[in-house]
């Protein structure tokens, strides 16, 4: 190629590696196609450990961003033609110079495997398997053949009925430059890895995640799972949720069945951080079981497993009147998969702004009436002393 050529590929590079450096956690690789007659000579260049990598005849090499583009164009002059496809989560961008010509092209950079028709139950999927692929064999959701396994046909149905009703929370809260969700009780954290899939490959929208565990194990486990997807976009802490304090601001916090007080912890966490939604589905509610009195319905509660019903519903109740309270819009919801028979309640709360004196005034007269103290409460105020050990988290959400 001719000087005159190669500063038309380096005037589309420099740009292409603007992007690379403010999409970082996007970035996946750049490949750089040679030809030379017949002959193809490739480089590779992506980040390893965080430093930027050059992949070229057999040697690797550190290279500053800034000298990427000279590297590309310099070895250029020496071939007839070159292919620079540049690769990030959901696009793809290839420079090409072909037969004198210079072009540029934006391509989808999602699998075009043809989705397997493993679950038919009348609805669109968010995160369609075939389109995930990647995803959801790493997570343990498809099998080698690219059909999802038999056990975990639930589980797939039932975090990708959490990304759709996310959807709406999403446009709820607004567009933001950068959404940025925190992951409380995170375990294996299926849910964030398929919310940032959807959130990246799907919508095209910049994100990042804090998942907040207490357990190394699940902790480890969720880091290799983003390692091995590239996802640099998130990032996983072993901490104590009463005490965790995140380094950004928060627009969202989502918890899939933390186990009883967890859930507390997080719509508190929520709360304190001044997030703009919080959506939870809470798993076994002992708390307000071993706490709540109340004489008039001693006929019932007197039947342990009526108690037990009854406890459940207050403690949700309980919850929504102390966030809308707070200033957020809640709505209740059965959380159901398709394929699931039992009903799960999903607690949505969206930030208006706006503290809700009457609600306050119920919610106080509420726990009053039943003699109870909410684990929400205690945790904001600081006054609760519930060892985590004593937790038990369903470790494969």
């Amino acid at each position: 190629m001719d000087k005159k050529t190669v500063s038309k590929i380096r005037l589309f590079l420099d740009g292409l590696i603007l992007r690379m450096e403010e999409n970082k956690p996007f970035f996946s690789d750049m490949t750089v196609i040679y030809k030379s007659g017949a002959k193809e000579f490739t480089a590779l260049i992506a980040y390893e450990e965080n430093r930027l990598i050059t992949d070229y005849q057999a040697v690797k090499k550190q290279i500053a961003p800034d000298g990427l583009a000279g590297f590309i164009c310099s070895e250029a002059l020496k071939y007839d033609d070159a292919k620079i496809i540049y690769n990030e989560r959901g696009q793809r961008i290839v420079i090409e110079h072909d037969r004198g010509k210079v072009s540029l092209k934006h391509e989808d950079n999602i699998s075009d495997t043809p989705q397997e028709s493993v679950v038919k139950v009348g609805r669109e999927y968010v995160v369609n398997p075939a389109a995930a692929k990647e995803l959801l064999t790493e997570i343990g959701i498809l099998a080698k053949n690219g059909k999802i396994k038999n056990d975990k046909i639930r589980k797939y149905n039932q975090i990708d009925y959490f990304a759709e009703l996310m959807r709406d929370v999403l446009k709820e809260i607004g567009d933001r430059d950068e959404y940025v969700i925190m992951d409380c009780a995170c375990g294996k954290s299926y849910l964030s890895f398929v919310l940032n899939f959807y959130l990246r490959d799907i919508l095209k929208k910049k994100c990042s995640f804090i998942g907040i565990d207490y357990s190394d194990v699940v902790i480890e486990a969720s880091r290799r799972i983003a390692k091995n997807l590239n996802y640099n976009n998130m990032e996983f802490v072993k901490a104590d949720l009463r005490e965790y304090t995140p380094p950004k601001k928060v627009d969202a916090v989502i918890s899939l069945h933390a186990c009883d007080v967890a859930t507390d912890m997080a719509l508190a966490i929520g709360i304190r951080t001044g997030a703009k939604a919080i959506v939870t589905v809470p798993c076994c509610h002992k708390d307000i079981l071993k706490q709540y009195s109340y004489e008039p319905f001693t006929a019932i509660t007197k039947h342990g497993i009526l108690k037990a019903r009854l406890a459940d519903t207050l403690t949700d109740g309980l919850r929504a009147a102390y966030l809308e309270a707070e200033g957020y819009k809640v709505s209740l919801i059965e959380y159901i998969s398709p394929l699931e028979t039992p009903k799960n309640i999903m607690i949505r709360a969206v930030y208006t702004g706006r503290k809700n004196p009457e609600s306050k005034k119920q919610y106080t007269l509420l726990k009053r009436m039943l003699n109870v103290e909410p684990a929400i409460e205690r945790f904001l105020n600081g006054t609760d002393k519930t060892a985590l050990s004593s937790l038990v988290k369903d470790w494969d959400i």
